[in-house]
C-alpha cells in the first residue's frame, strides 16, 4: 500500500453494541459510513447482553454493508479493516469473519486492528496530527492515560485500579433509576444541578501518580441518594451534577499531571466519555496553560467504524492475507510497561 497510491479501506467495527462500517480513503479521507446502534435491544436489560449484541451484528452487517456501497459508489475496496479487540468475543467473531468472508471473495487483504488505538487515531478523522501527545482514553471499559510517542508506540501512564469512569457512570444512573444507557441520561439530569451541592470525594487526588479509582466516588453517591427522595426533582439534578463534577475534576487533574510529568503540550481524548459536555468544557480550559487538545468530533468518540478504517489505513504493514488466522481477542493490552 504505496502512499503515492490512493488506498480505500473498508473498515468494520462490532466490539461491543454498535454495528458499524465505513469507508476511507487515503487521499480523499472518509468516504461514508453507517452505524447501528442497538441501545434498544439492550434498555430492557439495563446492560449489554454478549448473544444478543452478536445475533443482531450477524442481521445487520449484510445490511449496512450494501447502505454503505450504496453511498460510496459501489466501489470494492482495497482491503477491510476490521476490530480484532479487546470486546465482547462473540460479538468480534462477527466482525471478524464477515471481514474474512469479504476479503477472500474480493481477493484483498484483512487488517486487523486494535479497538483502543482506533479510539485514539479518531481526532485524526478531523485532520488533527496528535502526535506525541498525552492521550486520555476515557470509556465504559477504560480509563487510562497513555504517553502516545508516535504510531504505535504507546505507554502506561496511569489506570483505573476499579470501575472505568463510564462504568461509574452508569452504575451511578443505575441508582437513580434512570434509563439506558446510564452515562448519558445522568449527564443529561445533571444540567441546571448545583455540582457542589454533594461533598462527594475526588479519588487519589491526595497522593502522587496518574492511576484513578471510582470505586470510593460510587460509594458516596450510593449513600447520599439514600437521602434523596425520588420525588425531589431538585435534589436528583444536584446529585447527579455533583457526581459528575467530581468524575471531571479527578480526570482534569490527572490529565494535568500526566501533561506535566511527561513535559507534553498535547492532549487526546478518546472514548466514550469524551462526550460528555461537561469534561469537554473542562479541559478546553487547558488552553491557557498552551495545552493543544485534540478530540474527536461527538460523532466519532463513540464506537464507530471510521476510526477502525482509519487505523487500517495508517497500518498497511498488518495486511494479511484473506485466510490468515489472526487471533480475536476479549483481552488485548494496547501499551507497553514504562521504561
Amino acid at each position: 500500500m504505496s502512499e503515492s497510491v490512493a488506498t480505500r479501506i473498508l473498515g468494520i467495527e462490532s466490539s461491543c453494541d454498535e454495528t458499524g462500517l465505513a469507508v476511507y480513503d487515503t487521499r480523499q479521507g472518509l468516504l461514508g459510513e453507517v452505524l447501528f446502534s442497538q441501545i434498544a435491544l439492550h434498555a430492557p436489560y439495563g446492560g449489554v447482553v454478549p448473544e444478543l449484541a452478536s445475533r443482531d451484528h450477524v442481521r445487520r452487517l449484510p445490511l449496512l454493508l450494501e447502505q454503505l456501497m450504496l453511498q460510496t459508489g459501489g466501489k470494492r475496496p482495497d482491503a477491510v479493516a476490521v476490530t480484532a479487540g479487546p470486546g465482547l468475543i462473540g460479538a468480534l467473531l462477527v466482525g471478524v469473519n464477515f471481514a474474512r468472508a469479504l476479503a477472500f471473495a474480493w481477493d484483498i487483504p484483512v487488517i486487523p486492528v486494535h479497538h483502543l488505538e482506533g479510539h485514539l487515531l479518531a481526532p485524526l478523522l478531523n485532520g488533527v496530527a496528535p502526535f506525541p501527545a498525552v492521550a486520555l482514553l476515557v470509556s465504559g471499559g477504560h480509563t487510562m492515560l497513555i504517553e502516545v510517542r508516535g504510531l504505535g508506540d504507546y505507554v502506561l501512564l496511569g489506570e483505573t485500579l476499579d470501575d472505568a469512569a463510564g462504568e461509574a457512570f452508569d452504575k451511578a444512573a443505575k441508582m437513580l433509576g434512570l434509563g439506558y444507557p446510564g452515562g448519558p441520561a445522568l449527564a443529561d439530569l445533571a444540567e441546571g444541578g448545583d455540582p457542589e451541592a454533594f461533598r462527594l470525594p475526588r479519588p487519589l487526588l491526595d497522593r502522587p501518580g496518574m492511576d484513578f479509582s471510582f470505586s470510593g466516588l460510587k460509594t458516596a453517591f450510593r449513600l447520599a441518594s439514600m437521602k434523596v427522595p425520588e420525588e425531589d426533582m431538585t435534589q436528583r439534578k444536584n446529585l447527579a451534577a455533583s457526581f459528575q463534577q467530581a468524575v471531571v475534576d479527578t480526570l482534569f487533574r490527572k490529565c494535568q499531571r500526566a501533561l506535566q510529568h511527561t513535559g507534553l503540550k498535547r492532549l487526546i481524548v478518546a472514548g466514550g466519555v469524551g462526550a460528555n459536555r461537561a469534561l469537554r468544557s473542562a479541559l478546553q480550559t487547558l488552553a491557557a496553560e498552551g495545552v493543544e487538545l485534540c478530540i474527536a468530533d461527538l460523532a466519532h468518540c463513540t464506537d464507530n467504524a471510521a476510526m477502525i478504517a482509519l487505523a487500517g489505513a495508517l497500518h498497511p504493514e498488518m495486511a494479511q492475507s484473506a485466510s490468515a488466522d489472526f487471533p480475536v481477542r476479549a483481552r488485548w493490552s494496547l501499551v507497553k510497561e514504562e521504561a
